[in-house]
């Protein structure tokens, strides 16, 4: 994968995110909160929920389950998570993904 965010995003506030290969740059608003991430293929990340999530993949390919079913998706695949459906993906590549939270405190800056 050559895709790579440009410098002024990777200057955004770091999220802090609990979990191994995967980096998050923070847009924050007080109506939501805007990730940019980008993801090593770590395999699964598990099982969760929260507020209304929009996201699109800009670069690489993961499986997304939503409430059960699964779609692959890839570069130029967009997605929507309705506000507390279960949801869990397999990072199949390197990826590049915007995600877009309805909640403003998705995610806190790490100090």
């Amino acid at each position: 994968m050559d895709y790579q965010l440009p410098e002024f995003i990777k200057k955004l506030p770091r999220a802090n995110i609990p979990l191994e290969g995967v980096t998050g740059y923070l847009l924050p608003s007080k109506h939501g909160q805007a990730v940019f991430f980008e993801i090593e293929p770590i395999g699964e990340i598990p099982e969760h929920s929260h507020g209304a999530q929009w996201g699109i993949v800009l670069a690489g390919s993961m499986a997304l389950k939503i409430e059960g079913n699964e779609k692959n998706l890839k570069s130029g695949d967009s997605y929507y998570i309705p506000a507390g459906a279960a949801h869990s993906a397999k990072i199949l590549s390197k990826s590049v993904v915007l995600d877009f939270f309805a909640d403003p405190d998705r995610y806190q800056a790490m100090e």
